[in-house]
């Protein structure tokens, strides 16, 4: 077989870290910033299981604007999306499937990974923008509808007090998120669509998605 049809994967060395930064911390302490955090339990418990490390070996920075590459990344890493069952003719490049993508940025192979994972991004995508909650709650909801197997669930739309700021392509997911008690509504009953979403905020989606996933497993299937 010549080198132009040669089969090629990723090296084991290209899998990602477990970083939501686009760093590689090893989790070797817990994060001392989080005693003002409200979901302070819940990062914790993700670092424990090696889900989301922090921007130093103890400081999680709770409070910074999670981008769209980390926000990948760390959906990514909490439904342990791969590659190992795909084989390429030709290695695979961020830009492949996404323009604006840096092939040497430390979030190339996450960006890879999500395009082979038909997570729902489009090709324009800007990997340094800062995602909103609602393109992360989106996000989110559409990834583990397709990788975790949910049952089908009949859902009441619940009465959004800012609706009128949440952009119509996302608002079946928002629902979807309220129903399943992924995400929640604030004191006021505002979902607060277009806030730039935190790292925190992010997390705490990540843990009640995870939640709800181990608490409705998928069924088993029938033996052939």
């Amino acid at each position: 077989m010549t080198a132009k049809f040669k089969l090629v994967t990723l090296a084991a060395t290209a899998v990602l870290s477990l970083s939501i930064a686009g760093q590689s911390f090893a989790a070797t302490s817990t994060f001392t910033d989080l005693t003002n955090a409200a979901a302070k339990d819940k990062i914790s418990s993700l670092q424990e299981r090696g889900l989301v490390n922090g921007v130093s070996s103890d400081r999680f920075s709770p409070d910074a604007t999670l981008t769209a590459a980390q926000g990948i990344k760390l959906i990514v890493n909490a439904l342990d999306l791969n590659m190992d069952l795909i084989r390429f003719v030709k290695e695979p490049k961020a830009t492949d499937y996404f323009e604006k993508a840096d092939n040497a940025a430390w979030y190339a192979d996450t960006l890879i990974i999500a395009a082979n994972n038909n997570m729902d991004l489009p090709k324009d995508l800007d990997p340094n923008q800062t995602w909103t909650k609602e393109q992360f709650t989106h996000q989110l909801i559409l990834a583990i509808e397709l990788h975790s197997n949910l049952p089908m669930i009949k859902i009441m739309p619940v009465e959004i007090g800012d609706q009128a700021d949440l952009s119509i392509e996302y608002d079946g997911s928002i629902q979807r998120a309220l129903a399943l008690g992924i995400a929640a509504l604030d004191n006021e009953g505002n979902f607060k669509p277009q806030q730039s979403i935190s790292r925190a905020d992010a997390a705490e989606l990540i843990f009640n998605a995870l939640a709800y996933i181990e608490a409705h497993p998928a069924p088993a299937q029938p033996l052939s």
